[in-house]
């Protein structure tokens, strides 16, 4: 499958005084069977086309401004089928010439401090990668799952490479692995997989019980002295 893609940047500076800039860019790409439309100012997405859901979707945070992408979605689709019809045109014309690949850099982390029988997040971050087209899939004790799982939209970086998330719903079980395997052309065929296994360390209570040991001994010598020291007064 190939994945054409334009990509448009725009600086603009929105206060002449204190010369802030901010760079807007925009991602456009499609294949035979995908397609990417998303809209993002320094390096964070704002807005992202979900063909599958036929919407749009803002992805600003939640104590952002509201900002309305009127008829984006709309022009979005018109786009896309002028997208798909100049792909198979360039595939014809350049005889799809083998691109550039950068291989994946895979890390696999939970989200929160882990706690056994208490619910967290597992992400699998992918970084570094070209083109924007590969799979992850999960593994829980060699088995494959997928409820729990979703997927973030492609995010680009400054050095034309992209990222992207897949997290994981999990509730910790002392003993269970993990895996995220990430599939890319780069690889040849041979997948990339993180694992991660549930491994709590227990509070440690020998320096408790040594620390009481102690004590106690110490006042047991204590109390020893004590006595031996009233006995020999006694006699003297």
């Amino acid at each position: 499958m190939e994945l054409y893609i334009t990509i448009l940047t725009l600086t603009t500076v929105l206060s002449t005084d204190a010369e802030i800039v901010h760079e807007y860019f925009g991602i456009h790409g499609c294949s035979e069977t995908d397609g990417e439309d998303m809209h993002g100012l320094d390096e964070e997405e704002m807005w992202h086309a979900d063909y599958n859901q036929k919407r749009g979707v803002v992805t600003l945070p939640d104590f952002a401004d509201p900002i309305e992408f009127p008829h984006f979605y709309e022009t979005s689709v018109i786009e896309m089928t002028g997208c798909k019809s100049d792909e198979a045109f360039l595939t014809k014309i350049f005889k799809s010439p083998p691109p550039e690949m950068d291989a994946p850099q895979t890390s696999i982390y939970p989200k929160d401090d882990v706690e056994l029988g208490v619910q967290n997040t597992l992400i699998c971050h992918v970084t570094g990668f070209y083109p924007p087209s590969l799979s992850i899939s999960w593994t829980k004790n060699n088995v494959n799952v997928t409820e729990g799982m979703s997927l973030s939209q492609y995010r680009p970086r400054a050095d034309g490479t992209f990222n992207i998330f897949s997290t994981f719903r999990f509730t910790p079980i002392e003993g269970d692995i993990y895996s995220c395997t990430v599939n890319h052309r780069a690889f040849q065929g041979h997948p990339q997989t993180k694992v991660w296994d549930v491994d709590v360390a227990l509070p440690s209570v020998g320096p408790a019980v040594f620390c009481g040991v102690g004590l106690t001994l110490g006042l047991l010598g204590v109390a020893a002295g004590t006595f031996f020291l009233i006995k020999g007064n006694s006699y003297n």
